[in-house]
Parts: structure tokens; sequence; C-alpha cells
């Protein structure tokens, strides 16, 4: 891989890992344009490297709503700890109460098993060769568009973060397991679960960026290792420039989204969705393209 062919892949999962298009599949594409000569595995560790950047992006972007969360969290639990201490001796007390950043420190917490679980069991069939096939790729571009419209039109887009729950958790956690799956988009497949329980556009999207963190960083992490031992010789030096514009394009995306969302729908998503999945299919079935 060249440093011109990994900046651009940086490139396009920055831009591509938030706005709900799918960062798998443009990052497929991209690596078939640009003839890249490495292995289904090995470009899957590749991305999962340069995932890293956006995951930088998230952090940094949130870092104030990260920071109260943990504070929070750790706080709140101590606080119910003692109290639970002096119920043993009947002593008088004030009852604690976990407060909202505590609660939703839970709901990351409680969001993220799913799709923890699922990619664990599955790993093997995610880094191998179907998940890069475009079959699966447009097919998921096309179903993802269809059940975002669905939940455009039928979620009450009502509950804001404060009004977030366990169901609110776990909606968005079982649907971001179908990131797992190449072509579906994980801000995509978070949004579209937030909507559907009835979140507002822009609620569903912070509350997604949350809960990306501990999925991409277990995944960037977890096949940073294989990456070390798996890429090819000097990879790892082009791969941490793409990792950084990755970063830096990711940063920009996410303050985009969270911005247009609060006046848009995801109508426009939705389009680009339908429009380049429905093209890779015509040129499968036409034979202009193999699927893998």
């Amino acid at each position: 891989m060249s440093l011109l062919q990994a900046i651009l892949l940086g490139i396009v999962q920055g831009l591509t890992e938030f706005i709900p298009i799918s960062s798998t599949a443009h990052l497929v594409l991209a690596g078939r344009v640009m003839k890249l000569t490495l292995t289904p595995e090995q470009l899957t560790a590749s991305i999962a490297v340069i995932q890293l950047g956006t995951l930088l992006a998230v952090v940094i972007y949130f870092a104030g709503d990260i920071w109260n969360i943990t504070r929070a969290f750790t706080h709140d639990h101590l606080v119910l700890l003692k109290d639970g201490r002096r119920d043993q001796f009947n002593r008088k007390h004030d009852h604690a109460r976990l407060s909202q950043d505590a609660k939703l420190g839970w709901l990351v917490i409680i969001g993220s098993l799913p799709v923890g679980i699922v990619g664990l069991v599955f790993k093997k069939q995610i880094e191998g060769a179907f998940t890069k096939n475009l079959w699966l790729i447009a097919t998921m571009m096309v179903v993802i568009a269809l059940l975002l419209g669905v939940a455009e039109l039928v979620g009450k887009k009502r509950r804001r973060m404060q009004d977030l729950g366990v169901g609110d958790a776990l909606a968005v956690g079982f649907a971001q397991c179908l990131a797992l799956i190449p072509g579906s988009s994980r801000s995509g497949s978070t949004i579209m679960g937030g909507l559907f329980a009835g979140e507002t556009r822009e609620t569903a999207a912070r509350f997604s960026f949350l809960l990306s963190i501990p999925a991409i960083a277990a995944s960037g992490l977890l096949e940073l290792k294989e990456a070390l031992q798996g890429l090819p010789q000097g990879s790892l030096a082009t791969l941490a420039v793409g990792t950084v514009v990755s970063a830096i394009v990711g940063y920009a995306s996410i303050w985009f989204l969270l911005r247009f969302l609060r006046t848009h729908t995801t109508g426009v998503f939705i389009g680009y969705r339908l429009l380049v999945g429905g093209a890779i299919l015509v040129m499968l079935f036409s034979g202009r393209i193999s699927p893998l």
C-alpha cells in the first residue's frame, strides 16, 4: 500500500464512518479502484487499524461528555457503595440515586454488549472473504436504506438524551450488530435503531456515536495485533498516516452530521444508499464487475 493509497483510505474512512452510508462498502470499493494487493484478511485488518483514527475523532469530539459520564459513573457508584455499608449498621443516610450521566454510562455498557458478543462469536466470518462480497455489500446498502426510511416514517422522534433508558440501549445495541455485515453502516444501523425507539434524529446520532467508542476501540485494537503480524512489511507506517487523516476527516464528519440532523431528515443518505447499492447490483447482474 502506497502513502497516497493510505491517505485516500483515511479520507474515505473519515467521511463514511459516521455518515450513514457504510464505511466498509466504500473502503472495499476504494480498494478495488486503487487495485490494492491485499488479501481479505489483510484488508479487514487495514480497515480496523484506520478505524482507530475515527475512534480518536469521536473521543476528542465527545471528550467533555466522556469525562462527565466517567466521573459521574465512578462518583455515584462509590456513594451507593458507602450508603449500602451504612445500611448494614442501620444508620441514617441519604438515599443516593444515579445521575443522568451515570445512567448514560450504564446505557453505553448495555448497548455495547450485543455487538461485542456477536462480534466475538462470528469473528472468523467477519474477517473472511465472504464479507467483502459485493452481492452482500450492495444488498445491505439497499436493505438498511429501506429500514432507515421506515424508521423515519414511523419513529415518533420525541425522546432526547435525558429520556434514554434501557429500551433505547437494547434497541440501538442490537441494531449495531447489523454493522458487522458489510454495507450496513454502523451509524446507519444505530441511528435507525434510535429512530425506531422514538428518539430525535440528533439524539439517535449522538447516542450512536457514544456507542461506537467501545465497538471501534475493540475492533481496532483486536485487529492491530494481527495487523502487526499479517500485513506486508512497511504497511504500518503508511497506515499510521491514513489513521491520522481519518481522525481529521472523521471529526469534521461528526460536526457536520449532528448539525445537519437538527433540521434535516436522513432522506439524502437513504437516496444515496439506494443509488449506490442499486448501481452495484446492476453491474453485478450484467457481469461488469465481479463480486469478489
